[in-house]
């Protein structure tokens, strides 16, 4: 029974959520959902670090139930918001590239969100990891959020990342005893910084939610629908003569328009940049785009990508081959 207390309702979760993800690993989250899971989220913070000291310091048993009761109202909207980001994270992100890391820190915030024990040991003894939960949260859940209502990937990343650190006004202006107005100007140069440093590692952070719905590579470009199929690997005679096209279909939310480029690389070395038309959101079956390469280098051989990225560089799916003798 001590087991069952302790574990049965964290594995309840565990397997709702997984059940959850399964049956809407492609799906987008509704802007209206996140937005009201943000703010109850920041409320319910904002609450918590003004009694924090007063409940655990009264002795009350009712305060104790009170500031338990807020401190797992908390974890479960970390729960609730982090499941609804990963099938958009998990559909943006490229398994091959550096931008899975934030993928499996996602991860890692959903499980400690769905596991009693280990966020009670884990996390609520140490007020800089509850930030830092905050702070991942928030700005995971505006990415997606803002893209939904037309704002472009790279501004809504640099609004996330601002925003997620105002946020902590609150706790901020507790910890150092400060006023409002002194916390809120702390916060509003350190979401700045916050901006550049977010600016600067775009690159390790999915485009969500863009993600790549259809990806392919050909001989011609009569359409993706005849392809000639590919074998593993390519003859570089047949591929000198032929060419090559990759074909991409883009999904993006509607009323978004999003300039994207194909980068093709040999051995992890840049070879040409085709910028594309820009995509257009809200196509069920995304934005179909293509780019065609006949000029390859003398020796072409070893392994290629064509990397679909956006124009600031955010990565939106990849695909691969290997040219042979």
């Amino acid at each position: 029974m001590a087991w069952v207390r302790r574990w049965a309702v964290s594995i309840a979760s565990f397997v709702g959520g997984l059940l959850a993800l399964f049956v809407f690993r492609r799906g987008l989250p509704h802007v209206g959902w996140i937005v009201g899971y943000l703010l109850l989220l920041w409320i319910v913070v904002a609450a918590m670090v003004q009694a924090r000291d007063a409940l655990a310091g009264s002795g009350r048993r009712a305060h104790r139930l009170a500031l338990a009761a807020g401190d797992y109202t908390i974890q479960t909207l970390y729960h609730g918001i982090v499941l609804f980001l990963l099938p958009a994270y998990w559909a943006a992100a490229t398994l091959t590239s550096r931008n899975v890391l934030f993928l499996l820190v996602l991860v890692a915030l959903a499980l400690l969100a769905t596991f009693d024990p280990w966020y009670r040991s884990v996390v609520r003894p140490r007020p800089w990891l509850r930030h830092v939960f905050f702070l991942l949260s928030v700005f995971a859940a505006l990415n997606v959020a803002l893209p939904l209502v037309g704002v472009p990937p790279l501004p809504a990343l640099l609004a996330s990342a601002w925003a997620a650190v105002v946020g902590l006004t609150p706790a901020v202006c507790r910890a150092q005893r400060w006023r409002w107005h002194r916390g809120l100007a702390a916060t509003v140069l350190a979401g700045l910084v916050a901006m550049w440093a977010v600016g600067l590692l775009r690159a390790a952070i999915p485009p969500a939610p863009l993600f790549l719905a259809r990806a392919a590579l050909g001989w011609g470009v009569a359409g993706v629908e005849s392809l000639e199929p590919l074998p593993d690997s390519i003859a570089a005679g047949e591929l000198r003569q032929r060419g090559l096209v990759a074909y991409t279909a883009i999904y993006a939310p509607a009323g978004l328009r999003q300039p994207v480029e194909h980068v093709w690389s040999q051995n992890g070395r840049v070879v040409t940049v085709v910028p594309l038309s820009p995509v257009l959101g809200g196509r069920a079956e995304g934005f179909r785009t293509w780019s065609r390469k006949t000029a390859f280098p003398p020796d072409p051989l070893g392994r290629w990508t064509v990397d679909v990225v956006t124009s600031a560089g955010q990565l939106i799916g990849r695909l691969r081959f290997r040219v042979v003798e």
